[in-house]
């Protein structure tokens, strides 16, 4: 078998894994149950709740990811290092352990003040957010410095010395040209938000029709054995992943080839 046969049949065994487990799935869709599951309210509160809340938790860090992203990328500071891994622990730390942390947090003095002076979260719904955005910020932050890093700051340079302020030449030059690759650090932040489950049942419990995202939905339908629901939303989880990625792929092409 040739070189080139042999790396691409890996390549299609990894697709034929991938594929199969999905493609069993259908075996158990089907009938009055799997539509009834569907259609069920929780069902649709917990896709209703999954949407808005990986939505909010992705515009927290962007918000706060992209100026630090561009700090990273262009400034040199002390303690940028530090920062730098820091940015890593959601990568490297369970999202169990990350939401554990946070009821640690919230049963100190400080986080009890938080919590009765501001905004509780320990089993509520901002709980969902704080717990999405401790997740995903990180990334946030990684990929949209990788997107930044690509753009040379010599143009911010020629936009300085024609009479532009920093601020104009990040929003005029820099926005504009990483727009796609930036574009692409959301989706991906937004999709790992959406399909998050540790931190956030950790935090905010598995109440249904209250913190029941989608991800937690089908791990209480596999506990109660109901398979038509859990069928349900692994299928919908799945599709709004896939369609994530497949948009990413084409921003991606679009910023390679223009």
């Amino acid at each position: 078998m040739s070189f080139r046969y042999t790396m691409i049949g890996a390549a299609v065994c990894i697709f034929i894994f991938y594929f199969g487990l999905i493609l069993s799935l259908f075996y158990f869709v089907g009938g009055k149950g799997f539509w009834e599951a569907l259609s069920h309210p929780n069902t649709l509160f917990s896709i209703r709740l999954s949407l808005i809340a990986a939505t909010l938790a992705t515009l927290l860090a962007v918000l706060i990811g992209l100026p630090s992203a561009y700090a990273l990328s262009r400034f040199e500071f002390v303690g940028k290092g530090i920062l730098d891994t820091f940015l890593e622990i959601p990568l490297i730390v369970s999202p169990i352990a990350l939401g554990a942390s946070f009821l640690v947090f919230f049963n100190t003095p400080l986080g009890e003040l938080i919590q009765t002076k501001g905004v509780f979260f320990v089993f509520e719904v901002p709980g969902i957010i704080l717990a999405q955005f401790a997740t995903i910020a990180g990334l946030a932050t990684r990929l949209m410095k990788a997107s930044l890093d690509e753009i040379s700051p010599r143009y911010e340079a020629v936009a300085r010395s024609l009479g532009s302020s920093p601020w104009q030449a990040f929003y005029r030059v820099t926005l504009p040209l990483s727009f796609r690759g930036l574009l692409a650090s959301v989706i991906l932040s937004w999709a790992k938000a959406f399909g998050e489950f540790g931190a956030t049942v950790t935090l905010a419990g598995a109440m249904p029709g209250k913190t029941e995202t989608m991800p937690i939905a089908i791990f209480t339908a596999l506990a109660s054995a109901d398979i038509d629901k859990a069928i349900v939303l692994i299928l919908i989880l799945v599709g709004f992943g896939l369609l994530t990625l497949y948009g990413v792929r084409l921003t991606g092409k679009k910023y390679r080839y223009d």
